[in-house]
């Protein structure tokens, strides 16, 4: 019996990254550098209020938005950490920014809109806008430094466009957008009928002075922030995040929220509450050693690459070995039992994602066998 489903589900595709993960495994890969999963554990302190809410029996449902001292508690830290003025009622608590995506564009989409992605980027976007019947435009940051110009925007915006989708620091390049890529954004879509969807959930794994978008306070009508705790204090698996956006765009996103999801675990969110006090700066510079060390390997095998300035991984160019970039990471799996991503996860074939959140040892080993793959080359 064949029974129709949902057309636009044909569209979406499961996630190459976990699917090449999934193959480099298979192929007995056993140096594993592909998936963006601190090897920290979350702070004993997190932890702690995790465990005193279950004492506390708080496993019955809580409100849609996520509890009020959850939503002050988000409101205060992006007051502290970015001066941006949000109340509760402007918040949503989510499961991961993930969710927080894809309620924002879910809300938003109406067939044939066009959202602005600048390329490499994280394969998620794409696949939420196919099936919420949009239409992905790419802006190719590769030849401009994984800066946005002022020409890339006028080429791409026209009359349909939605959103344009930002994420700084960038997965999988680790480029942080500067001044000058903010100021384009900004002028690009002010006074116009178009969202920006900010994916800051690595804008706390920076190891430079930065800037963001939400520094345009005007802008804020337009804004849909999408945040994660799972990077900066090694939470992935508690999958706890939040929105933050005008009441009116909160109001309909909730919506959504509450019918995919009814509400967020209630007991992890005083945990929630305790990470956003915590100050995950040892793990920082704990990977701006890593990045060093993984940078400084990588040049004298003489691949070409930017600096990471956030996040936690590196993308060289493999342009010079004439092959795709994912017969070059099966290759490398194959025989040297080293998994990374291949660059066409992310719509830049000419390049391989490293993450180095990993520990050295790993690193050190894996970069290790990557060299004599590179001379075999």
């Amino acid at each position: 019996m064949n029974i129709k489903l949902n057309e636009q589900i044909k569209l979406v595709e499961t996630s190459k990254i976990r699917q090449f993960n999934d193959y480099a495994q298979s192929v007995g890969a056993n140096l594993i550098l592909t998936l963006g999963q601190p090897d920290f554990n979350t702070p004993d302190s997190v932890k702690k209020a995790c465990i005193n809410s279950l004492n506390q029996n708080m496993t019955k449902y809580g409100p849609t938005p996520g509890l009020l001292s959850t939503r002050k508690a988000v409101c205060e830290f992006e007051k502290r950490k970015n001066n941006l003025d949000y109340v509760p009622d402007e918040v949503i608590i989510t499961h991961g920014s993930t969710e927080a995506l894809t309620a924002a564009i879910f809300t938003m989409t109406n067939p044939g809109d066009e959202f602005i992605v600048p390329i490499p980027a994280y394969p998620m976007y794409r696949q939420i806008i196919n099936f919420a019947k949009g239409k992905v435009v790419t802006i190719d940051t590769t030849a401009n430094n994984f800066q946005i110009s002022k020409e890339m925007l006028d080429k791409a915006i026209t009359s349909k466009t939605k959103a344009i989708i930002i994420t700084s620091p960038n997965n999988p390049t680790g480029a942080i957008l500067d001044d000058q890529s903010l100021a384009n954004i900004y002028n690009a879509i002010k006074n116009k009928p178009i969202y920006l969807i900010s994916d800051d959930v690595y804008n706390q794994i920076i190891y430079t002075k930065a800037s963001f978008m939400c520094k345009y306070k005007d802008l804020k009508p337009q804004m849909i922030i999408c945040q994660s705790l799972s990077k900066p204090y090694a939470m992935p698996g508690w999958r706890c995040g939040y929105m933050l956006a005008p009441k009116n765009f909160i109001t309909e996103a909730l919506k959504i929220h509450q019918y995919m999801l009814v509400g967020e675990n209630t007991f992890i969110q005083p945990a929630m509450e305790e990470a956003l006090l915590f100050d995950p700066k040892e793990m920082i510079e704990s990977y701006k050693i890593r990045r060093d060390y993984v940078c400084n390997r990588l040049i004298n095998m003489g691949l070409i690459l930017n600096i990471p300035e956030g996040a936690f991984y590196v993308f060289p160019s493999i342009k010079k070995f004439g092959i795709d970039s994912w017969t070059f990471c099966k290759m490398l799996a194959l025989k040297y039992k080293v998994a990374i991503i291949p660059g066409i996860c992310f719509e830049a074939d000419d390049y391989i994602r490293i993450s180095y959140c990993v520990d050295m040892d790993t690193i050190k080993k894996a970069l290790d066998a990557l060299e004599s793959f590179i001379k075999e080359l």
